[in-house]
Formats: C-alpha cells, sequence, structure tokens
C-alpha cells in the first residue's frame, strides 16, 4: 500500500502540501458550486462574491465556481474565453455535443474568477428522467409545481454530469474538489456520491430551511430545539421536499460546514449533523491610506442625509440637526426575523426616556426594508421641492445682498443693513416661510404602500404612537425600496446612506451570519446585534469588550423578549448619551476591528475544510493530523486601556459632560497608542508561504 501523502495546513498557491510529489498539486481542481453564482438572490451572493479574490489567488487557473447561466446576468457580468485547462474543455465539449448549453468566461468582480454556467432551460427537457433517477437513490420526490426545486434537480444533474465527464479523464486519481452551497445546489452533491466518483465534497448551508421558516412563525425557536417533530413540521410547510433534499446533501457530504456557531447549533438539531468546521463569512477590507479618511466620509455623508431631513420635516423642523442622530434597521422585510418588532418597542421606551429628561438630542430612525408600493408619497416629494425652492431663494436674496455689500464695501463705507434688504426681498421672503406651513404632520413613509391596512411596521407605528409629532424626540421614516444615487428623495447608494448615519440597529431573532452590521464595522459605524447572529457571536469570541468597540450585543437567547427589549432600549439611550467626541473615539475603535472580518484572516477556514475533504476521501493519499478546526487562540481585543465611551461601562447623566470629564478623557485617550496596541493583539493573516524541503508542519502550527 502506497504511504499517505501527510496534508499540512501550509499551502504553495493555495493547495495542498504533501511529502510523496508523485501526484503534482497543480492537478488539483476546486470547483464551487452555488445558484448565486453571477446570479444575485440573497447574501451567499455576496459571500461567494467577496471570497472569490482570496480563493483566486490561493488556487489561480484551478479555481471555478459553477453556477446557473440567465442571459441578463451574464451580459453585465461575465466575459467569454475559453477555458485554460483541457479535462474542463473536453467534459463541457462532450455536454454541448448531447445538447447542453454551457458557458465559459471570466466573472468581472474582484479576483476575476473563471465561471462554467449550465443553461436549466436547454436541459429542461430532461427533467423527467432525472427526477426518476433522484427518486430512484434518494426515494424523494419532487412536486411538479415547485419551480425552484425542479429547477435545482436540473442544476444539480448537469453539474453531476460535468463532474462525472471530467473525473473520467483523471483515471481515478484524487484531483477534484467540489464545494456545494446550500439546497439548491445539492443535488448535485447527492447524485456524485450515489455515482461513486472520486470528488471530495463539501457542503456549506447559511441557514436552514426550516429554520427560517420556523422562526418567521414567531415561534420560540431557540428554547425548542430538540423538542420539534422536524418531519411534521416540514411537511405542514408544505416544504418536506426541500428539507430532505437539504439534509441528504448534510450526510452526503465528506465534510459538513456552517457560517456561525449558532446555526452549527441549529444545524445539529434540523439537519441531524454536527457541523464539521464553523466558517465565518468575511469581507474584503480596504483601508483608507488617510487613517481617519472614513470620519471625512461620515461627515460627508450625513451632511446629504440632513439636507434630506430638512425637506421631510418642513415645517416641523424645530430641531436642531446638529443634535440629530441617524439610526437605521436595512435587510429583507422579515418583521419578526430581522427584528423589527422589538426594535420599534425599543423606539417607543427610548422616545419616553428623552422626553422624560427633557434631552435636546433628537433621533431619526430610517427603516430601509423593500416592500410592495405605488410610488413615492406626494407629500414627501413636495418636502424636497419646498426645500430646493428654499434654497434657491436664499441663494438669489443672498446673491442681492452680496452685491449691495460689495459695493458698500468698496466705496468705503458700512452699509446700512436695514437699507440693505429693499421691501421686494422681505416679500419674497415672506413668501418663503408662508410656503413652509403644513397642516399635517411629516409622513412616516415616504411611499405609497400596497395594502398598509396589514403592514406590520406601519401597524406598529400606529399602536406606539411615533407618528413623527413635535413633541416626539425620536422620529420615524419608513423608506421600502432599496437606496439608490439615482432616486430624487435620497440620493445616497447604500453604502455612502450607512457612511452617514450614526448607528445601524440589527435585532435579529434569526441571522445566521449578519452582513448588515459587518458592513457597518468596516465603515467605522457603531451596530447593534445580538447573541443569536452568528455575527454578534463571533464578536463576543473575538473581542472583549465589544461595546467599547461599537458593537453592542443584545442578549435574545437567554433573556425574556421584554428583558431584551429594555436593554436594547438602555444601549440606544446611552448611545443618545454620548458627546460628539466620545462618538469619534468609538467610531475609531469600530473601524479598527474590520481586519477581524478580512476573508484574508477568514480565509483559513475554508482551506481547513477543504484539507479535511480531501483527508477523508482519499484516506490512502492524504491524511491530516489532528482534524481540528483552526483557532483563534490569541486572537482577542482586549478593553481600551481608556475610559471606554461605551453607555454600557460610562453612563452619564445628561448628554453634556463637563469641561474636565472632556479634558481627563483626552488625557485618557491616544488613538495612535490604542491603535498600535490593537494592531499586535491581532496577529498577521494566514500567510501562504512554501513549505520548507524536508520539514513536516505538524497541524496547528499553522494558526496565528
Amino acid at each position: 500500500m502506497p504511504l499517505a501523502r501527510s496534508l499540512s495546513m501550509t499551502s504553495l498557491n493555495g493547495l495542498p502540501q504533501w511529502e510523496d510529489e508523485d501526484l503534482p498539486v497543480e492537478d488539483l481542481l476546486l470547483f464551487e458550486v452555488s445558484w448565486e453564482v453571477t446570479n444575485k438572490v440573497g447574501g451567499i451572493y455576496t459571500v461567494i462574491q467577496t471570497k472569490a479574490k482570496i480563493t483566486a489567488d490561493e488556487w489561480g487557473e484551478n479555481y471555478f465556481l459553477v453556477g446557473p447561466y440567465f442571459e441578463h446576468n451574464v451580459k453585465t457580468q461575465v466575459e467569454a474565453c475559453e477555458p485554460p485547462n483541457p479535462a474542463v474543455k473536453k467534459a463541457m465539449d462532450t455536454m454541448k455535443s448531447q445538447g447542453c448549453q454551457v458557458f465559459f468566461g471570466r466573472w468581472l468582480i474582484e479576483g476575476s474568477p473563471y465561471v462554467l454556467l449550465f443553461d436549466i432551460g436547454s436541459a429542461a427537457w430532461n427533467l423527467d428522467k432525472w427526477k426518476g433517477e433522484f427518486w430512484d437513490v434518494t426515494n424523494i420526490g419532487i412536486p411538479f409545481h415547485d419551480r425552484e426545486a425542479n429547477d435545482a434537480v436540473i442544476f444539480g444533474s448537469l453539474t453531476a454530469w460535468f463532474l462525472k465527464e471530467l473525473s473520467c479523464q483523471f483515471d481515478g486519481k484524487p484531483n477534484i474538489i467540489a464545494h456545494f452551497h446550500e439546497w439548491q445546489a445539492g443535488v448535485g452533491l447527492i447524485l456524485s456520491r450515489s455515482q461513486k466518483l472520486p470528488v471530495a465534497t463539501i457542503f456549506t448551508t447559511h441557514a436552514t430551511l426550516l429554520g427560517r421558516y420556523l422562526c418567521a412563525a414567531n415561534i420560540d425557536f431557540y428554547n425548542n430545539l430538540d423538542q420539534f417533530d422536524i418531519d411534521k413540521e416540514a411537511g405542514e410547510r408544505q416544504i418536506y421536499h426541500r428539507y430532505c433534499m437539504e439534509r441528504a446533501s448534510v450526510h452526503c457530504a465528506h465534510v459538513f460546514t456552517t457560517v456561525s456557531q449558532i446555526t452549527a447549533i441549529e444545524a445539529e438539531h434540523m439537519l441531524k449533523r454536527n457541523p464539521d468546521v464553523v466558517t465565518p463569512n468575511g469581507l474584503n477590507i480596504k483601508k483608507f491610506s488617510a487613517m481617519h479618511e472614513f470620519q471625512n466620509l461620515h461627515s460627508m455623508y450625513k451632511a446629504r442625509i440632513q439636507e434630506f431631513i430638512r425637506g421631510h420635516f418642513y415645517g416641523h423642523l424645530d430641531f436642531s440637526l446638529e443634535k440629530t442622530l441617524f439610526f437605521f434597521i436595512a435587510g429583507r422585510y422579515e418583521f419578526s426575523n430581522k427584528g423589527a418588532d422589538m426594535f420599534l418597542e425599543a423606539l417607543s421606551r427610548l422616545n419616553f426616556l428623552l422626553r422624560v429628561h427633557k434631552t435636546d438630542v433628537t433621533v431619526v430612525v430610517f427603516f430601509i426594508m423593500p416592500a410592495k408600493t405605488n410610488n413615492f408619497n406626494v407629500e414627501t416629494l413636495k418636502g424636497q421641492a419646498v426645500r430646493k425652492q428654499l434654497w434657491d431663494t436664499a441663494q438669489s436674496v443672498k446673491e442681492k445682498f452680496g452685491k449691495k455689500l460689495y459695493n458698500a464695501l468698496l466705496k468705503g463705507e458700512i452699509p446700512d443693513l436695514n437699507k440693505i434688504l429693499d421691501r421686494d426681498d422681505i416679500t419674497i421672503m415672506k413668501r418663503a416661510i408662508f410656503s413652509t406651513q403644513r397642516h399635517c404632520l411629516p409622513p412616516v413613509t415616504t411611499h405609497n404602500m400596497i395594502d398598509d391596512g396589514n403592514d406590520p411596521i406601519l401597524n406598529t407605528i400606529r399602536r406606539i404612537g411615533l407618528f413623527n409629532n413635535r413633541t416626539d424626540r425620536v422620529k420615524v421614516i419608513l423608506h421600502p425600496e432599496f437606496l439608490s444615487s439615482t432616486s430624487p428623495l435620497l440620493p445616497l447608494d447604500y453604502e455612502e446612506f450607512v457612511r452617514g448615519c450614526h448607528l445601524g440597529v440589527f435585532p435579529s431573532y434569526y441571522e445566521p451570519w449578519g452582513y448588515t452590521p459587518a458592513e457597518c464595522t468596516v465603515m467605522g459605524i457603531p451596530s447593534v446585534t445580538t447573541n443569536l447572529s452568528g455575527f454578534g457571536c463571533f464578536m463576543q469570541e473575538h473581542v472583549a469588550d465589544p461595546a467599547a468597540y461599537g458593537i453592542y450585543i443584545v442578549d435574545r437567547r437567554f433573556r425574556s423578549p421584554d428583558e431584551s427589549c429594555n436593554q436594547l432600549t438602555q444601549f440606544l439611550y446611552g448611545f443618545c448619551q454620548q458627546s460628539r467626541r466620545q462618538r469619534i473615539i468609538q467610531r475609531n475603535r469600530t473601524e479598527r476591528l474590520s481586519d477581524l472580518l478580512d476573508w484574508r484572516y477568514l480565509g483559513r477556514y475554508y482551506m481547513h475544510a477543504r484539507h479535511l475533504a480531501l483527508s477523508r476521501t482519499f484516506p490512502d493519499k492524504f491524511e491530516m493530523e489532528p482534524s481540528a478546526p483552526p483557532k483563534t487562540e490569541g486572537f482577542r481585543y482586549p478593553r481600551p486601556s481608556s475610559v471606554p465611551p461605551s453607555p454600557s461601562v460610562s453612563q452619564h447623566s445628561s448628554p453634556h459632560n463637563s469641561e474636565c470629564e472632556d479634558e481627563d478623557e483626552d488625557e485618557r485617550y491616544d488613538e495612535d497608542e490604542e491603535a498600535e496596541r490593537d494592531r499586535q493583539n491581532i496577529k498577521s493573516p494566514f500567510s501562504l508561504g512554501v513549505l520548507p524541503q524536508g520539514k513536516k508542519k505538524q497541524h496547528g502550527e499553522y494558526r496565528n
């Protein structure tokens, strides 16, 4: 029996290294399969798109993404080219000769990875045959009316067919790793295993099907994980066949991964298998050359939001925009899963606290959640028109005033300010003031909602009475469509809008990872998350005092809903009490956490999953010792040495601090010193170095 090649976690170009070089490492091919390759449906698209660069850097020409072909996506995102690998080209040609349309090219994103796209429509005539074969293998029947499941069968059958044609060219050598994302791609994995193809398989679930359905139904999910009759629950929701596809994929995979510890617990009960590796989601982090450039961007985009506020609240603008904070929640319109229900209740309590303490701070809260609408609200459009008209009036009067002042100064005279504005100017200004009078409250939504009587956000606003009254210190604006820089109302892209806000609030009940707070973090914007989100659990593990770094974690797992809501209210109220300087310090700390979320660090978990799959699939060829996932020991931010500006540590009775307190804080806080300490606490990203000849690394030595 040949000696097994010993895998080390150090790799050359991302490929595993072993001591026996009979099989060249460059022969290994990595295929990543997902329905969301070049096809944006949800968050998995973001995972694959952002991870592509580091994976392409590791694997080079040996990395391929596999997805469905949609012409409108390919025309704008893919550059056609010939496959560089002759084996891949031959497998494609074989499928094309039998009537299947297969497209190859480079995806025009960072890293420019190769993509292999199957035209589902061109192979649809095989659907009945492939559904029959899938039934023979799994005893899972697919209803004819479930379009998504039928497409998954076609896509999976094409993927398995391609892998079979490809593996036949390698004479059984262990050359292929196939990584499948979510149940839509899982059919390909199941068929590959049933055909005993020499392919190392990995399956990643980003959220369980049943978990999402149960949480959306307002069921006490996490306290009853071990009590559910899984088959019954899936059947009642008419997703039993999908659930079976997902569970079969999980159990057929050589390595099963999920995106967070909280989803790992969920998968253990819903899918009956513990994940082998937890693979957190990352982002491509681009650092600014100037340390505080992100602070300048915050000021610039905050001013743009303030312009919108001036128009939206015309006639009721009796609060200072300099003392106004902008909070927001964004994402899919899942009222309870995304925590919008708890957020609204907390806002009602926050409004009460701010009014009772007679604070001069005002909070404007944006709900960026797409819903069905007719068009823009007329009153909202009118507000922006009134604002623009006032601006034009002020500019014309200012120009006339400036000319008169200029001419008087040229003559060496101090102008009579009572005469510098004539009667016409006064009349114009009076008419402008009269035009700002309104006889209704500023609208709580920017669009005309379809069926607003049954809209959960609007119904809750009616119940708690947050109607943007003058006496309310919390104002609410529902923007029921995604942001766009071409919008006539709020002409900002999502990233620009986030940078202009002060706090993102995401008190989710069901959030396997949570890209929204992660995106806030890399942009230096503090955020609220929960210990039921993957992101929140990740930050609890890596940061000793998350609140000091602008990550407020609400306990929704071990507290009652009312206690969680009170905790969220205290977080929001404490944030309102911070001085401007404290918020600036906190944003600096928040931005420094972005290194934690960089794929250059988090990519090691995917690398470990691939190595583990090789050692399990081909134990006579590859081995690992021991097969434990990579740890992050030592990778933990300490509490800042200066007094944290977080309200969890430092509460003030009023929004204003004394000068002495500010001076003390100046002495305690040193931005450069804290930043250097954090850089030392965070280890360098896992480097991909060449293994010195004759030296064999033990598993665990790669920890950083």
